[in-house]
Parts: C-alpha cells; sequence; structure tokens
C-alpha cells in the first residue's frame, strides 16, 4: 500500500525557483508512483505585498532588493533557465520585463482549491507559465481568467471571484499563518504539517526526502 503524505507547497506565481520547485516535487512523485500518494495544496506567500497596481520594472526591482548588477542579473536568468529545462518547464530567454502584484492570483488559488485540489496545482502551473513563459502579467484579470479555463475552471466563475474581490481574507490568514510558523522565502515543501523541504531543489532531493517519509509513515 502507498503512504498518504499530505503536501503544501507555499509559493508566489512571481518566483521562478517556485516555478522550478513544482516541476521537481511532480517529476518526484511520478517516480514514486505505488510508493506515496500524495494530496498536494497550493498555499499562498508573497514576496511583493506592497507593489502598486501596474508592477515595477524587473531591473530596477531586483537591483533595489538585492543590489544586483544587469549583468548579474542576466547570469542568474541563464541559470534559471537551465534549470527549469532539466525539469520540464520553459522560462523566456528574455526573462521577465516587470513583476507585480500577485494577490489576486492568489484569491483565485484558494477559490480553486475549494473545487478540487487538483485543478487548483494546475491553475497554479497555468499562472507559472503565463507570466514566465509566455510573458503575461499575472495581475490582469483575463490573463487569471486564460489560466483558469486552462486549468479546467468555469471562467465565469473565475470572473466573478476576481471582480468581487472574494477569499481576501481567507487568503491573508494563510499568509499570516506560514510567515509565523517561520517560512520568509519561498517555495517551501511542508510535509504532513511537520517536515519542511525548503527551496527550488532538484527532483532527486525530493524523491529521497518523500521516500524517507512515506517509510517513515509506513
Amino acid at each position: 500500500m502507498p503512504a498518504d503524505l499530505k503536501i503544501d507547497f507555499v509559493s508566489d506565481v512571481s518566483c521562478p525557483w517556485c516555478a522550478i520547485g513544482l516541476a521537481s516535487l511532480e517529476l518526484a512523485l511520478r517516480r514514486l508512483q505505488g510508493e506515496v500518494r500524495a494530496q498536494v495544496h497550493v498555499q499562498p506567500f508573497e514576496l511583493n505585498p506592497g507593489l502598486a497596481p501596474g508592477g515595477e520594472d524587473i531591473t530596477e526591482h531586483l537591483t533595489r532588493k538585492y543590489g544586483s548588477t544587469r549583468e548579474q542579473q542576466a547570469a542568474a536568468r541563464d541559470a534559471i533557465r537551465e534549470r527549469g529545462a532539466a525539469v520540464g518547464f520553459e522560462f523566456r530567454k528574455e526573462g521577465r520585463d516587470r513583476v507585480y502584484n500577485t494577490f489576486d492570483a492568489h484569491r483565485l488559488l484558494h477559490w480553486a482549491g475549494l473545487q478540487d485540489p487538483a485543478r487548483q496545482q494546475a491553475l497554479k502551473k497555468a499562472l507559472f507559465a503565463a507570466y514566465f513563459t509566455q510573458g503575461r502579467s499575472p495581475e490582469e484579470h483575463e490573463v487569471l481568467v486564460d489560466a483558469a479555463v486552462a486549468a479546467g475552471l468555469e471562467p465565469a466563475a473565475a470572473r466573478e471571484v476576481l471582480a468581487s474581490g472574494a477569499y481576501a481574507q481567507e487568503v491573508r490568514q494563510q499568509e499570516q499563518f506560514y510567515l509565523q510558523a517561520g517560512i520568509h522565502a519561498v517555495p517551501a515543501v511542508v510535509i504532513n504539517d511537520r517536515h519542511l523541504i525548503s527551496g527550488g531543489q532538484p527532483p532527486e532531493v525530493f524523491e529521497q526526502a518523500l521516500r524517507q517519509l512515506a517509510g517513515a509513515a509506513a
């Protein structure tokens, strides 16, 4: 009998390492079929909750936040693109133009999770693809609705969620829960509410950790 694991994937849709981490986790879970039966829940984290509508130029943002130069950012972008390709996720060669507020995306993800965790995970992947592969803004409601459709969710219901401001309180509560639990960087993968795997790890790291936890659970 496979071991049942609850996995909370804490992340932001504007975080490239989160896109890598989710792809790596999914690859590890495919390798563990028959050993592990996991349900993945996407949880909210905002890297830049204070961004104004329209976002900020990505080069200016990274320079202000990390003190990095254009050359350093270009090298990091190349490394991220290579890591993504290794796990089947495509990053645009030119990278991102801007960084955006992602709160509405998290509200939509919360709603999706109430419908079906599998569709929530599919929505998360569609949002990553919209931003990092297609260069679209995760702030724009039509982009979010298109991602919902790609995940098999009802577009009219998605538009209603976005227009109404629904689930704002629930998202903020979840964000505070993980901050108070000590999570200040993402991705953070929490297994069975107890075990933490930090960062966009390679699939082999997730595979080994999940196999060990599944054995302990058994």
